[in-house]
């Protein structure tokens, strides 16, 4: 629930979060009759409420094809993340898996919570996965054996240079953006664009993550699963794992800074890929992670605190981006008023402060020259307005009693 304090401070989330909120309560009235597929699209809102959403507004067709090929690789990498599995288990299962998915009756017991259920009961994946047409099947089939193949090449390699980095990073989402683009193509909706440009929607995706998870990584039991490439870690500490200690908080900021500079690289060629997008559920489909990821990179940029806790977008703001992102235009101020925020967070002292600036220069001026931000009011940056305390109490309690109804209100199939 989020606090009377958070809607004071930010009282434009409120509006927005009411829509996400009703908006999510929609898609899980949307679920299917057919058991496979009620399994699949509720298995969706529980391991990804954001992606469930926006998957929600592409035609049926598609729609069940991203949902499938979501879940495929999400019961890949849950095989992947489990560090409890042997490695003589789980490299054979990578390997095997786009195989796996024509088994109706497979299935593999590992992960927890609703990653566990998902596996335990991949037979249903597996039957949702047969009805879709041939086109998407092998779609699905190719990037879960390449995927697969890459992580297994990954669990017995460690990621020591940058281009280690990269290319684990192309295995586990790289691949997810060619995926992704293929069914596109295959829908009839877009054309199918270049490995490139596809690979680099992926990456930054990825590499966002990455950045903003060190702690959650590091900490993983039973063994820490770390991706933060040796080429640029060492440049700052003996031993990855230092950098989560007070006495390294300036070198570990340091490190962050270089990682998150690395990831800028890739957002050319995703406003590249997202501005030939003609589709409108396909771009917002593709446009609001990368907006979100972008919003991430601007907080966790000289930030100690993703070494303390966890960094991320306060919801209020989550759902003003989910809100407003319609056109490219929306896209182009989105990632210049980001930029422009972790931009203003660059200290001239810092190692590669020169390198951010450049690349976020670089940015901004593609931002420019879209011609597009005179057009949109900013919810990113802006002047704080002044709101009557009591007005937004009652609006706040509306807001609690809202939630609670919906949330007292059982989802039915339709």
């Amino acid at each position: 629930m989020v606090s009377l304090q958070a809607i004071w401070r930010h009282p434009d989330d409120l509006y927005p979060m009411v829509k996400l909120k009703l908006a999510a309560r929609r898609a899980e009235k949307q679920i299917p009759a057919e058991p496979h597929w009620a399994f699949c699209y509720s298995m969706l809102h529980k391991v990804s409420r954001s992606f469930a959403l926006v998957i929600q507004q592409l035609d049926t067709d598609l729609r069940d094809a991203v949902c499938i090929f979501y879940l495929v690789l999400r019961a890949l990498d849950t095989v992947e993340d489990d560090t409890s599995i042997a490695m003589e288990v789980k490299v054979p299962i990578l390997m095997a898996f786009h195989r796996h998915i024509y088994d109706r009756e497979w299935h593999f017991s590992c992960g927890t919570k609703d990653y566990k259920v998902l596996m335990d009961e991949f037979h249903h994946v597996s039957t949702a996965f047969l009805e879709l047409g041939s086109g998407y099947q092998e779609a699905i089939e190719d990037i879960t054996m390449r995927m697969g193949a890459g992580m297994a090449k990954f669990i017995c390699k460690e990621v020591e240079t940058i281009d280690d980095y990269d290319e684990y990073c192309h295995y586990v989402a790289g691949l997810v953006g060619l995926g992704l683009s293929k069914l596109f193509h295959a829908s009839g909706k877009e054309d199918l664009p270049s490995d490139t440009l596809s690979n680099s929607m992926g990456l930054f995706l990825q590499k966002t993550n990455i950045i903003r998870d060190y702690l959650e990584d590091i900490n993983e039991v039973p063994k820490s699963r770390m991706f933060w490439p040796r080429q640029i870690w060492s440049k700052y500490v003996n031993k990855l794992e230092d950098l989560k200690y007070e006495e390294n908080s300036v070198k570990a900021v340091q490190c962050l800074n270089d990682m998150v500079t690395n990831a800028l690289v890739h957002v050319e060629d995703c406003l590249t890929y997202m501005s030939a997008l003609r589709d409108p559920a396909i771009f917002r489909f593709c446009a609001i992670p990368q907006i979100m990821a972008i919003g991430t990179l601007a907080l966790c940029y000289n930030n100690i605190q993703v070494f303390r806790g966890v960094v991320k977008m306060r919801r209020g703001l989550t759902a003003q981006v989910i809100d407003r992102t319609k056109t490219m235009g929306d896209v182009y101020g989105a990632f210049y008023d980001f930029s422009r925020m972790l931009k203003s967070k660059v200290d001239d002292a810092d190692p590669n402060a020169k390198k951010t600036k450049e690349s976020l220069e670089a940015i901004l001026k593609i931002c420019r020259d879209s011609g597009t931000l005179s057009q949109r009011k900013s919810y990113i940056i802006q002047s704080k307005p002044q709101y009557n305390a009591t007005l937004i109490a009652v609006i706040f309690i509306i807001l609690a009693l809202l939630v609670a109804y919906l949330s007292a209100t059982r989802p039915t199939n339709i």
